[in-house]
């Protein structure tokens, strides 16, 4: 079972409990059909506002992903030939290192389960029970959050505890998509979807409930067809937490809920209880599936280490109705089960303390993409080669059609044990693979290999490393459970991969790190340009007032010298700043900033134009933000320590509109956190405001417990980017 978070101590009996859990084989009747509808629907806080995670509990080690049913439990494979064994040594990996930084920490709890999205801005990191948002440099722009304080407004299973979360960046939508398990003393599927392309605001909460069947081990991947477009998602299923009954693979509406819709459904269909561990497709690149196309879902089989299987998904979500093809084998080479039994044999240095392989399934994740006349997609699992852990993994072309193995391999180029993988190819069809790398003479590390076209079929070039760990895990065999590697959707080409490591020696205090590389052929004849963005969202601003300034970074990430001819800003938008040269050398960046100045109320659009000798030029960055003839002062106020139950003096916000037409309002309240701390004393304010005009508000606090209280005073009005917002703070006393 893979519950990898930190449970709270109402959790501590089921903790022990399934910690001692065998995964018996029961029977589970092949393509059974379940539609559920969410038993709970909600919108979170904007996760820019929830608290940070501080809570501590003592040193807790979430259970184990249920072994699957056909993995051998303690008894050692047969030892088979590999017959895909990469034997050449390559050269170097041909691509350059960008940006990495650490991320989420441990916080008393193991393991890590890391896992990120990356979106044009912004990337969305889940480990164990917490979030995060980063921009692009590793700034910290909200959380960590806990999960069950995001999943909160659902109450029940996703308030109380989480495991296994995973993150999307859903490309098409231009949106985020979290979940995770909840339980308490049964067990959900948590899942939020953002309700714009911030991962830093508010998201659609759903709860779908499995009752007394644990959904272990779910994976989610982004299908989005033009018809019955698609979230698929994977369970393999306990009954009462304890019997294997087969996989559940599954797809959830994704158009209802993009749209927020209630009664999003998810439909799913059963696998016989000699199949588990399935992957499903997940879209890279900015090319849908063809319409029709069914969901691709692969198992590996290892009772039969020479087969992979291949089903299929057609949903149809009007209908409430769902076709499950019969599985596809597909050949593949023969291999044993890491560390002999898909378990524990990983040593590390100056430790006695073996790691865990999870060697019994295929590796998040399966990454999908469609090209104009065939699809591709990356998948991985770990193997033993002669008492070393290997990563072995193959490219699939045309799922949906005549499946057929491209080409397959098996990396162990020393005595090092690597495992943990996760793979992803970008738009130029060079394939990457980020794993994790030990032995008893290093501490575990955070390496990345892969290859480009012209390498030879099977083969990947010499590894390189994002971190070289400083410490070994004591007194812990859990490791990671799974990482990810993400293709940047801004370039196509940028790979960011997560995965977790140690600092100094010790148990439940791993660290994350978040790295990103290129290929240095994903673009002609070695000139390739990257941006840090294609998009720049300025934060609503006031008429004939100048916002802060935002950074676009533009990379030569190409082998030879680039000449800039022009940078240009257009609309309501300026250059404040530019540090790009007329030649910019090979690896190396500079940076424009960007000021937003609206002339009028509304959404105002412009672009920031790149002109140079690289293909694709010029670049663009697509330049968006909203103004608002409606001004407050002061923009937040501090109501100072009160009594629980008295009431503070007020103070006066001033609206003011500064242009020259009137302004409507709609309403005028309080929302936000704790909105029933605070009220509008006085309004000055009638029904308009002519242009040129103020009126005042006096705001109360008068707190209902101890401690600080937030909310936040909304002005809806049609002056442009309404609501018009002011922050309020108080604390109790």
């Amino acid at each position: 079972m893979s519950h990898s978070g930190k449970f709270l101590p109402g959790a501590a009996t089921f903790v022990l409990c399934c910690l001692a859990l065998t995964g018996a084989v029961a029977f589970a009747q092949d393509g059974k059909t379940t539609v559920k509808y969410p038993t709970a629907h909600a919108v979170s806080h904007s996760l820019r506002e929830l608290p940070i995670d501080v809570f501590g509990v003592r040193d807790v080690e979430a259970p184990e992903p249920k072994p699957l049913p056909l993995r051998s439990h303690g008894v050692l494979a047969p030892v088979r030939p590999d017959l895909v064994l990469q034997q050449e040594i390559r050269p170097n990996v041909a691509a350059t290192k960008g940006v990495d930084f650490d991320g989420t920490g441990a916080q008393g709890s193991a393991p890590s389960d890391v896992n990120l999205a990356v979106g044009p801005n912004h990337i969305v990191q889940t480990v164990n029970v917490r979030l995060a948002v980063y921009n692009k440099f590793g700034t910290l722009l909200s959380g960590p959050t806990n999960l069950t304080t995001f999943f909160a407004p659902l109450g029940g299973n996703c308030a109380a505890g989480a495991s296994d979360p995973i993150v999307n960046y859903d490309r098409l939508a231009d949106r985020w998509v979290i979940s995770d398990i909840g339980f308490l003393n049964t067990f959900s599927e948590c899942v939020g979807v953002s309700k714009t392309s911030d991962p830093t605001g508010a998201y659609t909460l759903y709860a779908f409930s499995f009752g007394t069947t644990l959904n272990d081990y779910p994976k989610l991947g982004v299908w989005p067809t033009a018809t019955n477009s698609a979230y698929l998602v994977t369970y393999n299923l306990f009954l009462n937490g304890q019997i294997f009954n087969g996989s559940d693979l599954c797809g959830f509406d994704r158009t209802k809920m993009l749209a927020g819709n209630a009664s999003a459904a998810q439909i799913c269909k059963s696998t016989p209880n000699t199949e588990g561990g399935y992957l499903p497709s997940d879209l890279d690149g900015p090319t849908p599936p063809a319409d029709g196309t069914p969901g691709l879902f692969v198992d590996w089989q290892n009772n039969n280490p020479g087969q992979l299987l291949l089903r299929k998904l057609a949903l149809n979500f009007a209908a409430g109705t769902a076709t499950l093809s019969a599985a596809t084998s597909i050949s593949v080479a023969n291999s044993a089960l890491a560390c002999g039994n898909g378990g524990t044999c990983v040593p590390q240095k100056g430790t006695t303390q073996l790691l865990d392989t999870l060697g019994d399934r295929l590796m998040y994740r399966m990454g999908y993409r469609k090209f104009a006349d065939h699809e591709r997609l990356v998948i991985n699992h770990a193997v033993d080669n002669g008492g070393r852990v290997a990563v072995r993994w193959y490219e699939l072309l045309d799922l949906s059609g005549a499946v057929r193995v491209n080409q397959q391999g098996t990396f162990a180029p020393d005595t090092t044990h690597r495992w943990m993988a996760s793979a992803a190819m970008d738009k130029a069809n060079d394939i990457a693979i980020g794993y994790s790398a030990s032995s008893s003479i290093i501490n575990p590390a955070i390496r990345f290999t892969g290859r480009v076209p012209s390498d030879p079929a099977g083969t990947l070039q010499t590894e390189a490393s994002i971190l070289e760990g400083a410490g070994s895990q004591t007194n812990l065999s859990r490791w990671g459970d799974y990482t990810a590697l993400q293709v940047d959707p801004s370039d196509d080409c940028t790979f960011w991969y997560t995965n977790q490591y140690e600092k100094v020696n010790g148990s439940f205090n791993w660290s994350s790190h978040i790295g990103s590389f290129v290929f240095s052929n994903c673009g002609a004849g070695g000139t390739t340009v990257t941006l840090s963005t294609t998009k720049l969202s300025f934060s609503k601003t006031v008429i004939g007032v100048t916002s802060k300034p935002k950074i676009v970074t533009w990379t030569n990430t190409g082998t030879v010298t680039l000449n800039i001819s022009s940078i240009v800003a257009s609309g309501d938008f300026a250059i404040s700043n530019n540090t790009c040269g007329a030649t910019v050398s090979p690896g190396a960046s500079c940076t424009v900033s960007v000021t937003f100045k609206p002339t009028t109320k509304g959404l105002r659009q412009g672009n920031l134009t790149f002109s140079d000798n690289a293909p694709g030029s010029p670049q663009v960055v697509a330049l968006v933000g909203t103004g608002t003839a409606i001004k407050l002062t002061p923009s937040s106020l501090n109501l100072g320590t009160v009594t629980v139950g008295n009431s503070s003096s007020p103070q006066t916000i001033t609206v003011t509109n500064v242009s020259n037409a009137t302004v409507t309002f709609t309403s005028i309240g309080i929302a936000g956190l704790n909105p029933a701390d605070f009220s509008v004393s006085s309004n000055t304010c009638g029904l308009t405001l002519a242009g040129g005009a103020s009126c005042t508000l006096g705001i109360r606090f008068k707190p209902t417990v101890t401690g600080i209280r937030k909310a936040t005073l909304q002005v809806k009005d049609d002056g442009g980017g309404s609501p018009q917002t002011a922050a309020l703070n108080g604390t109790g006393a």
